[in-house]
């Protein structure tokens, strides 16, 4: 499997991308904004100009794209991978998307003679650039098997967990987590900075202890400095906490904590906030504390 068609070159797609023909793959990559190719032809991999032109003799498509809608329009459209992949050919959706779409997407893929994993990937910006995503498979086990160089190439934590969606299922969890410790971390700083506390010692210590996360290691310098750059954009973020809820509700299942932090997320983006790095969630904190 040594030819790739990369669908998507955003902030997470165009690194993978060109990890991936630095590694000894043809990547054939394809996206809605052409000028966006640039950083995969540089490490001499291919611009294509069309979905069809970049999976025809493609053994494996990747795809990254924000939304569910996004991967719908990518795979089932006239244009599509579906209409266009040889049978046979293996789909990876690295994208974040309901894990109700990705098994309906598989199953058509499958009824194409095609093969599909769901794998949405968490790192954000740095972990796509430095190739140290955590990769969470859902699908056929000899499919991931089969995946296996391509994500050993892109990522650093790899597990299957399971049949088709359990990736994204697995991925909403993740991103109720990095939701609820950055808000807890950005409460906790301004908490310390109402108190003249040295704010980057008491997290120096705070980092050391049970209350340590990768979070506050990644995000500190975000939040001290009021620097929120997009490593993974705050409406992103909102849209993946809209796929949790929903995909509790429908299995009956109570997240307090998410619905709240899902609302705090809203409210960041409707004050603007959206086109920010997540960690800009201090901005709603600083808001309710009439510090903004």
């Amino acid at each position: 499997m040594r030819t790739i068609a990369f669908i998507g070159h955003g902030i997470m797609g165009s690194p993978m991308a060109v990890h991936l023909q630095n590694a000894g793959f043809a990547v054939r990559g394809v996206n809605r904004s052409p000028e966006k190719l640039a950083p995969l032809t540089a490490a001499g991999g291919t611009a294509a100009s069309s979905i069809a032109e970049a999976v025809q003799g493609a053994d494996v498509v990747c795809v990254m794209v924000p939304d569910s809608p996004d991967v719908q329009d990518v795979l089932t459209g006239d244009d599509g991978v579906l209409a266009h992949a040889a049978e046979g050919t293996l789909i990876i959706d690295f994208s974040s998307i309901r894990p109700d779409v990705a098994r309906e997407l598989a199953a058509e893929a499958s009824q194409r003679g095609l093969r599909m994993l769901d794998a949405p990937v968490s790192g954000g910006q740095a972990g796509a650039q430095n190739a140290a995503l955590s990769i969470m498979v859902g699908g056929a086990a000899e499919d991931f098997e089969a995946a296996r160089e391509i994500f050993d190439v892109v990522g650093k934590t790899i597990v299957h967990v399971g049949p088709t969606g359990a990736g994204q299922t697995v991925k909403a969890a993740n991103q109720l987590i990095v939701a609820g410790n950055i808000q807890l971390v950005a409460e906790a700083l301004v908490f310390l900075e109402a108190y003249g506390v040295d704010a980057e010692a008491a997290l120096d210590v705070l980092g050391g202890g049970l209350a340590g996360s990768t979070v506050l290691n990644q995000k500190r310098e975000n939040l001290l400095t009021r620097s929120f750059e997009p490593g993974f954009r705050i409406e992103l973020h909102h849209k993946d906490l809209g796929i949790l809820t929903a995909a509790a509700r429908e299995a009956g299942v109570v997240t307090p904590l998410g619905a709240l932090v899902s609302q705090l997320m809203a409210a960041a983006v409707a004050n603007g906030d959206g086109g920010l790095d997540h960690s800009g969630l201090l901005r709603g904190v600083e808001r309710l504390s009439g510090k903004d």
